[in-house]
């Protein structure tokens, strides 16, 4: 399958929620150059308050992992439906519909979370942001505006 995903992932707890690091979580772009082009191919660029948000870069060949990313093609079209996650709050019991792509096009998919910590610790929120096309792409195909955008980003308390 002719893909390009790119994960932007950023997690941070409450100390993060204001000051210096709350800045630099907030400056966090939602897009990058990806650094091949050989298809398929995952880009993941992940951020956190414990590297004072320098980011991680990971390049693997291969679609996304099926856990996190349903993709089906078919009659010439590719079905996207990002799998949220059942430990994060708040519950998403309705969701967007999935996206079909043609060649050429891409998304951007944006969700976040609130997530418990382990035996009453400390919580911590994630985001996520999907960049997925289809068909062969540039370096900077994720620069531009998307084909097709789902923001299902919440109030996170």
């Amino acid at each position: 399958m002719e893909v390009a995903a790119q994960w932007v992932r950023t997690s941070w707890t409450k100390r993060s929620r204001g000051g210096a690091d709350a800045r630099r979580r907030n400056a966090v772009p939602v897009a990058f150059p990806l650094p091949d082009v050989t298809l398929p191919v995952t880009h993941e660029i992940t951020f956190d308050e414990r590297s004072l948000f320098v980011p991680r870069v990971l390049v693997r060949h291969g679609e996304p992992a099926e856990a996190e990313v349903e993709l089906t093609e078919a009659d010439g079209m590719l079905r996207v439906f990002l799998t949220a996650t059942g430990f994060g709050i708040p519950n998403r019991w309705r969701r967007p519909p999935a996206v079909r792509l043609a060649a050429g096009q891409w998304l951007r998919w944006q969700i976040n979370y609130r997530l418990a910590g382990p035996c009453c610790g400390e919580g911590t929120y994630q985001q996520d942001t999907l960049n997925l096309a289809y068909g062969k792409v540039s370096a900077n195909v994720f620069q531009g505006t998307p084909s097709h955008h789902r923001d299902e980003r919440a109030h996170l308390r």
